[in-house]
Parts: C-alpha cells; structure tokens; sequence
C-alpha cells in the first residue's frame, strides 16, 4: 500500500527549506537592525555637538589621517565608558556629541595601548615628540612601535582644501574662508607636527 507524503506547511516548511531559511532570518536582521540604528539619526543627543566642539584645523586633520593610516586605532581605542574604573584612569565618559564631525569615528574596544580621547593637553608636545619617535626612551616596557619617519615627511598643502571640501558635504561646518586657508595651515609642517597637534585636541571639548 503506497503511502502518500503531504507537502509541509506553516513553520515546519520554514524549518526544512535552506532558502527560506536565510531569507527570513536576514529580513529580521535587516528590520530589527533598522528599528534599532534609524532612529539615532534623529535624536539630537547623537546628532549635535557638544557646546565647544570645533572642527579639526588643517594641521590636526591631516594628523587624523596619519593616525588612521598608521592603523593606530589598532591598539588605541577612543572611547570611554561610563564605568567608575574608566573614567578614573582616564577621565569623563565619551559622548555622541564629540564624535559628530569624526568621519569616520575612533572608537572601538581595542586596548593594547591605553584610551586616548582624554589625551589632549595630557603630555606637552615635546614628551608627544620623543615617544612617537621612539617610545621606550619614555617608557621603557612600551611595545608600540617607533614613527621617527614622521619627523622628516612633509605634508602636502594642495591636498588639504579638497578634505575640508568633502567633510563640509557631510555637514562638518568649514567656511569658505577655512577651505581658502587649508594650504597655508599646513604649509612646511612634517607629518609628526600633524599627528602632535591631533592628540593634543583629543577630548578637550568636554572639561
């Protein structure tokens, strides 16, 4: 007597099609990520910047960009958690507002070196200078590694008006004015003086 096999129905033929499966799972993903992301878009604790924030001048953006490119976000994170151990060690808990003209931000959880977004105004310029240059002549068990190469490259004026340029699209407010000054902001400065000057501005929007 041949027996007949019914087709699956409801959630059984979810639970035995590979296809579905994905396609539903990413759909709840997709919406759920949305249902959670989209709306601090819109809140104003996220989206306006704290009373002080200024923009990066020429010369501290273009450290910015030495610091992605040397990856020191690899083991620096730049942001403090509202936990009585961080903030002890390194000062108030970050803020969404601090981070509103940062594209793209420096957060992250990696710690191999300490936090630095409370690090501005911490060291003078010159400790900044003998550390990147070689760190262990500050502190000998360090395990970062040594920049001297910073020192002697100069950075390129005529690159500078156009960044200023694309960050002012993202809504990051350069005048006219500051986009016309670009070069002359950094003008004969080597790469080190651009990383020095974007440490020292780190957190110091937040007293």
């Amino acid at each position: 007597m041949a027996h007949s096999h019914a087709k699956p129905t409801g959630h059984e033929r979810i639970e035995t099609s590979n296809f579905l499966m994905i396609v539903l799972v990413l759909l709840t993903v997709a919406v759920g990520g949305a249902v959670e992301i989209v709306p601090l878009f819109f809140q104003r604790s996220t989206t306006q910047a704290v009373e002080g924030l200024k923009p990066y001048t020429p010369l501290q953006l273009a450290g910015r960009d030495v610091y992605v490119r040397e990856g020191c976000y690899n083991c620096h994170s730049q942001m403090i958690r509202p936990f009585r151990a961080e903030t002890l060690r390194y000062g108030h808990y970050s803020t969404a507002g601090e981070f509103v003209y940062d594209h793209p931000f420096q957060w992250g959880s990696k710690r191999t070196g300490p936090d630095l977004h409370r690090v501005g105004g911490k060291y003078s310029d010159e400790w900044h200078r003998i550390h990147l240059i070689n760190p262990r002549d500050l502190v000998p068990e360090s395990n970062m590694p040594a920049y001297p190469w910073l020192a002697s490259s100069l950075l390129e004026p005529g690159e500078m008006a156009p960044k200023l340029k694309a960050l002012r699209t993202l809504g990051v407010p350069y005048s006219d004015a500051d986009i016309a000054g670009a070069a002359e902001g950094v003008k004969g400065r080597s790469e080190l003086d651009a990383v020095i000057a974007y440490l020292q501005v780190l957190g110091t929007a937040v007293k």
